[in-house]
Order: C-alpha cells, then structure tokens, then sequence
C-alpha cells in the first residue's frame, strides 16, 4: 500500500531470471530514493518496463503496453514512463523508441541499472532521460533489492556471456561474462540468511563459467563450497549451467555437497549435431548424452531440466527427430520449449535457410506433447512416496492450500495452515499432473 503523498512506482517485467532479479534491484534503489510501490499501474507515478530481447514476442507486448501507457500519459502529463533492460541496449530499439514513442520519458541499459535514483532526478525535473552504456563500466556492489520473497533469494555470481551462440542476443545487450568477487557473494548470502532466507539461487547467463575471468584460482564447484558452508542455510539451486563448463569437478560438488538441491538446468537446444555446430554450442549431442549419463550415476534421482529450440535456420526433419530422440532418451522433468526467432545481429538471423513458420508450430506441438508425456511420467514416479519440502506460501488459486517445493524442484501442493509457511516438512505424494504434485502432510523436519 502506497503512503499518503508519497510517489509511487509500478514495474513490469519481462524475460527471465536475470531481469526479474534487476527489477528487484530496481526497485530497492526506487524505495531508497522515496518511491514505494504501487498497487495498480493506473496509481502509479513512474511506470517502468524492465524489457528482454532473446525472443521477438516480449518485444512486441512491450510496443502493445505502450500503446495502453500513451492514454495514462494523457490523463496525467507528470506521469513518468520508463523503459530499460536488454531491448534498449539494441541500436535499433532504442532508436524506435526515441522517434516513434516520446512520450516515452527514460530511457536506460542493463550496464547502469545502480544510477536509476539519478536519472530519475533528472527526469522529475522535466528532461527526457536517455543513457544506455556499451558496456559496464565497474563491478557495483551493495546495490538494494526488494525482493519478492522473503524465504528464497536470487544472487548474481556472474553478468553476461562470452559464449556467442549464434542465435543468441545475449553477449551483445549484457556484456561479456563479468563474475562477482567471492567474498561480495558469500557476504550477500550471510546477510540474506541472516534476515531469515532459507534458499539461494545463483543466477548466470552462463553460472558454471564463474571465475574464469578472475585473477584468483576460484572456479564454480569452489564458489558452491563455500556458499554450502554457510550456516543457516538450507538449500542452494543455481542457474543457468552450459554443458561445455560442465566438469567433473562440478559434477563432485553436485554430488557432495548436502545443501545444493538434486536439480539441473542443462539447456541441450537441439539433438542435432550438426545444428548445433550451426548453433554454435561447443557440444554434439553425443557429447551431451554421455554428460547426462555421468551426472544420473553421480547424483541417483536428480532432476534435470532444459531449454530447446525449434526451427533453427536449416533444421531438417531429420535433425528435428534427433532432438525428439534426445529428449526420449534423457526422459527431462520438464523443458522450455521455444520457436527459433531471429534477433537482429546475431549470425543465425543472416542464415539463408529459414524454416517455414508452419513447420515450426508443427515441431512444436509435438516436441511439447511429447515433453508433456515424460513429464507425467517423472511426477508418476513420486507417487505414494514421502518427500521433503519447503513451504514457500499460499497457492496462488487457493489461500487454503500451500504451495511448496522439492529438493528437485517439483511444486508440490497440501493442505496446511500459515505457521508451516518457511518450515521443512515432509509430504507423501497422493495425486500428480504433468505440472504439479498433490499431497498430505506427514511430518516436520524443521
């Protein structure tokens, strides 16, 4: 609830874990200058756009939503828009939004998010705002976040990515890969547990290459030590890992380590060897496979998810069906599943051997149903067995339900009252969908 007199902001977000993270960043500098959050975007004083550019269609919802903003606009002339995040640091966005959209008052990058109170300074005062940076110019630490829950955290470990995926915008809007210093990480996380935070989750475009670009001897099987040591702490997750920086160093410290879940993410993009030479991933997908077999032997019953591409430029029918037949022989819990969509820039857009958009909705369709069919049959496995959760909250449909989570990451929902919301309890599974366990409570663990 916004107080009286005070300005009011209202974020939306687009993309992922990295940008929801920035918007609680965001919104913590906003809060320190004296804004606090609104309930309604109508309400709000400053309306900001936190935007991604990995795919076309949150490029498209952000024109449609300043359509929607343009009448507010009007209603109240003192209203400030904003827009930042990785579309504006795209020459040819930023340039669509100062020509086509000047109602469009601040303008700024994912390099100088920790300067919002000044720009926005600078905006109250009546001057259109616009700073996008290149690059990131210094490491910023002790940057505030109000963050969006208050039992588990996201904590950056690395900016940007050196790896250059031929589809991929990411390299250009974030920089190249850029780690945190140990001790500002392990510092954060103290502070965190220390406010009552069980879970962490270390975010990176590409989390395992942590440190590589360090001056000490630190790489990320070491960071996920230390960040296992601290006490307090519950449960560590981390994301998003590349097959390439994969090792067994790695893999050991999945194994060993008791506080790091049972959960990978480990995007395969596509089963095709020969599409991800095109694609630029470092990797066959034999490669692939027998890392997934090392990693099953090292740690029994892990979970392990994934991100796939449909329709890359020059994917045949037959390199489409050795993405269905990895996907069959991994059996992941669950995937992200997208239709190639070629981003200004990068290699892959300049590819002559575009897919028709119907074969690409075709594939789709049944890489999801097939997706659909393990995934039940992952969730069908938990049946009538007992397992540990952490109770993160009410669901989000039903106050009287509480939703929680896995070791592996699995939702699983019970019937439970308030006081078991940030507690370790153990559920036996008695009903599953493709999506989401269904339980009884059995015990409590702490």
């Amino acid at each position: 609830m916004a107080k009286t007199g005070a300005k009011t902001y209202y974020i939306t977000t687009m993309g992922c874990q990295m940008n929801e993270h920035d918007s609680e960043r965001i919104a913590g500098l906003l809060e320190a200058y004296g804004y606090v959050q609104a309930e309604d975007i109508s309400e709000a004083d400053l309306i900001l756009f936190n935007t991604c550019c990995v795919r076309e269609n949150p490029e498209n919802k952000l024109y449609g939503r300043l359509g929607e903003i343009k009448r507010l606009k009007e209603k109240n002339p003192n209203l400030i828009v904003g827009v930042c995040g990785c579309m504006v640091q795209q020459d040819v966005q930023r340039e669509r939004l100062e020509e086509s959209y000047p109602y469009v008052d601040l303008i700024f990058g994912t390099h100088n998010l920790h300067r919002v109170p000044a720009l926005l300074e600078r905006a109250e005062a009546g001057e259109r705002v616009i700073e996008v940076w290149d690059e990131a110019q210094e490491q910023v630490e002790g940057v505030p976040a109000k963050r969006g829950h208050d039992l588990k955290a996201w904590v950056n470990v690395t900016f940007g990515c050196d790896n250059f995926c031929s589809y991929c915008i990411v390299p250009y809007v974030r920089g190249r890969c850029r780690s945190r210093e140990k001790e500002a990480v392990l510092s954060e996380i103290r502070d965190l547990v220390a406010k009552g935070y069980r879970e962490v989750t270390l975010l990176g475009q590409n989390v395992n290459a942590y440190g590589k670009d360090l001056d000490s001897p630190l790489d990320f099987a070491d960071l996920l030590a230390e960040v296992n040591a601290i006490p307090g702490l519950w449960r560590v997750r981390f994301t998003t890992s590349h097959p390439r920086d994969v090792d067994d160093k790695m893999i050991e410290a999945l194994a060993r380590l008791e506080k790091v879940c049972e959960h990978l993410h480990l995007p395969l993009q596509s089963g095709s060897s020969r599409i991800l030479a095109r694609m630029n991933r470092g990797y066959t997908s034999e490669q692939y496979l027998k890392l997934v077999e090392k990693i099953k032997r090292a740690v029994p019953g892990i979970s392990l998810t994934t991100d796939i591409i449909v329709g890359f430029p020059g994917e045949t029918d037959e390199d489409f069906a050795e993405t269905m037949r990895v996907v069959e022989e991994v059996r992941y819990d669950s995937a992200f599943t997208f239709v190639y969509s070629p981003r200004v820039g990068t290699p892959a857009a300049k590819m002559p051997d575009q897919v028709p958009e119907e074969v690409k909705k075709e594939r789709i369709m049944a890489l999801v149903d097939l997706q659909k069919s393990i995934s039940e049959d992952a969730n069908r496995s938990y049946l009538g067995k007992e397992v540990e959760v952490l109770v993160e909250g009410p669901s989000k449909n039903n106050d009287q339900v509480l939703a929680s989570r896995t070791r592996t990451n699995k939702l699983v929902h019970f019937s439970g009252g308030p006081e078991l919301i940030g507690k370790l309890v153990t559920v036996k599974i008695t009903e599953i969908t493709p999506w989401t366990l269904y339980g009884e409570m059995v015990g409590e663990s702490k």
